[in-house]
């Protein structure tokens, strides 16, 4: 027999209008009887009616996912930052409806105008992202995965590469390491406004300036045979170069097969750092000492924001903006 909104109550002795009340984010509930209720939907396996539910809440229990894969970006980093919203808001009891249009300003505005969504969760935001003043305007409320210059209004998360960099400088100087090579993601990246890009790479140039050491910023590649043709003539142009820094996930993905073609030993001849989460490293076997991008904790923290919004957007509080601060995973790639 299908699991009832009463029995959902009994489980969690509280009245089935507690429960509606918590499901559909009418009224605010306490933390604590939230949390007995959220106990008796997972252990009876509760799934409400949605077509119920919205015409009963004005609610759709849909979140927009909205971004964009373009065809000169790798793909795979990406989809590392799809699936923690996805599997954070199936988690949370909602369903996502990805938007991956090109005209993405139109796109937001049809599914919020349109009542598609409960709210919405932006990727791939950049500096001046034309999406923002569009969903600053929606009656939904919106979070974004990625800093753009102008935060007001929403709630944001990020890693924050600047310390990122500043950590992978400071791991290399440490080791005696004093001229550096780094490998940005690709020109049109930072060209489109990727601002990331900058903020790794701007950190990095300052640190070396403080510790008066050589660092050689480079842009990187997205595809092969791209990517070889690119390393292979940077690392012909600084033989001196001790150390590497790779924040561009094709290239760090492909780096391996690069430097086994050239004899390159690690980290005998050449001391390897990069920027990637462990995921994406056991996805390309990757062996290098690393800072972990987070892509899993800024899902997460995007799409709970996003829900407490939504559910009680009186207790959800002033937006926030919050970065994941970078760890550090020694792998043996450097010496």
């Amino acid at each position: 027999m299908a699991v009832t909104i009463s029995d959902v109550a009994r489980h969690a002795g509280v009245s089935p209008s507690t429960v509606s009340y918590a499901l559909s984010g009418k009224r605010s509930i306490s933390p604590s009887t939230r949390a007995r209720i959220d106990e008796a939907v997972s252990a009876l396996g509760f799934t409400a009616n949605a077509g119920a539910r919205a015409l009963a809440t004005s609610q759709t229990m849909v979140i927009g996912l909205l971004t964009q894969f373009h065809q000169d970006e790798f793909a795979p980093a990406m989809l590392q930052y799809v699936l923690p919203v996805s599997d954070t808001a199936r988690e949370l009891g909602y369903d996502i409806l990805l938007v991956t249009e090109t005209d993405a300003t139109e796109a937001l505005r049809r599914v919020t105008s349109a009542g598609m969504v409960d709210g919405v969760v932006l990727l791939d935001v950049i500096h001046d992202d034309p999406r923002l003043d569009t969903l600053r305007a929606a009656p939904q409320p919106g979070a974004l995965v990625g800093l753009p210059k102008r935060t007001e209004g929403l709630d944001v998360f990020d890693l924050d590469f600047g310390e990122s960099a500043r950590i992978l400088v400071d791991h290399l100087y440490g080791l005696g390491h004093r001229e550096i090579i780094v490998v940005s993601p690709p020109k049109h990246v930072f060209e489109r406004g990727g601002a990331y890009g900058w903020r790794f790479r701007d950190a990095a140039l300052e640190r070396a300036a403080r510790y008066g050491i050589q660092i050689h910023p480079y842009f990187g590649e997205a595809q092969q045979p791209a990517i070889g043709q690119s390393m292979n003539a940077i690392l012909d142009a600084r033989p001196k170069a001790t150390a590497l820094i790779v924040h561009n996930d094709a290239t760090i993905a492909a780096l391996p097969s690069i430097l086994a073609a050239r004899g390159t030993r690690v980290p005998t001849d050449l001391s390897v750092a990069s920027l990637y989460s462990k995921d994406f490293g056991r996805a390309f076997s990757l062996p290098y000492t690393a800072v972990e991008s987070s892509p899993d904790q800024l899902g997460q923290h995007a799409v709970r924001q996003l829900v407490r919004r939504i559910a009680s957007p009186e207790l959800a509080g002033a937006p926030v903006t919050r970065f994941i601060a970078p760890e550090l995973t020694i792998r043996g790639s450097t010496e």
